[in-house]
Formats: structure tokens, C-alpha cells, sequence
């Protein structure tokens, strides 16, 4: 027999609180880098126990000077930098290698790197074929 849990009307339509790895975005937002680089996945914990870049160090003290200016976004083309709790609710505009892509970042991005939020490709549109585009579209009506 399958015990079923009961859940009570006053806990149905509630969001669920963000965890990464078992802990919540204030408990993230207070640890220690080292502490938060401990819960990452290997390639971004790798990445940042080497250190971080100067464009990348650059960039973080520009996200955390402009924490006081709530509507000020940060241009960069640092698209290598790792998501860090600090960073959550900030507004970043992004290099897609033509044009800057806002981004706000939200607790879920945390532990990705920022060029995974700005597509630097479009889908190809072909258009329809034309005459002179190849031996076969000269049987393709006019009208």
C-alpha cells in the first residue's frame, strides 16, 4: 500500500523557493567565494580556482559599484564569466559579437556563464528562389 502525503490548501500556488545545491540565495549571497566555488560543477570550479581574468575582475567590480545605482546596466564582452550569487537581479548587456543583449540575471542562472543567455547566431531564412538563382528555378511559375 502507497501512502499518499496530503498537502493543505494554504501551501497549493505557492512558489517554490529557490536552492542551489541545497541552499537558498541568501544563504549563497553570505558565503565566502571559496565556500561557493566548493558547490559549483567541475569545469566552473576549475575556472575560477585558477583566478579570474582582468576583463573578468573588471567586470565584477563594475557589477558590484553599481549595486548602489539600481537602473544602471553594465556593457561587457566578457562572455566567460561564471553567474555569482552577487550578481542576482543585476542587469548586464552582453556582446553577442554585432549588438549588446540585456540580460537580468535571476537565481537559476547562477553557476552558467553569461555568453549561454546572448545567442551570437540567427536561424537562416532562406527566401523564395528567384530567376538567375539556380537551373532550377526556371521551371518554377511566375505567377
Amino acid at each position: 500500500m502507497v501512502q499518499v502525503e496530503r498537502v493543505s490548501g494554504s501551501d497549493v500556488g505557492l512558489p517554490k523557493e529557490f536552492t542551489y545545491r541545497g541552499h537558498t540565495i541568501n544563504d549563497l549571497q553570505q558565503m565566502s567565494m571559496d565556500e561557493f566555488i566548493k558547490l559549483l560543477p567541475a569545469r566552473q570550479r576549475r575556472s575560477l580556482t585558477k583566478g579570474l581574468s582582468d576583463e573578468q575582475r573588471i567586470l565584477l567590480e563594475q557589477i558590484r559599484t553599481s549595486g548602489k545605482e539600481a537602473a544602471k546596466a553594465v556593457k561587457t564582452h566578457c562572455r566567460d564569466m561564471i553567474i555569482l550569487p552577487e550578481m542576482v537581479g543585476k542587469t548586464i548587456l552582453i556582446h553577442s559579437g554585432k549588438e549588446f543583449g540585456s540580460l537580468t540575471i535571476r537565481p537559476e542562472m547562477i553557476g552558467h556563464y553569461l555568453g549561454e543567455f546572448v545567442i551570437t547566431n540567427k536561424k537562416v531564412v532562406h527566401g523564395t528562389p528567384g530567376i538567375g538563382a539556380s537551373r532550377s528555378s526556371m521551371y518554377v511559375p511566375l505567377k
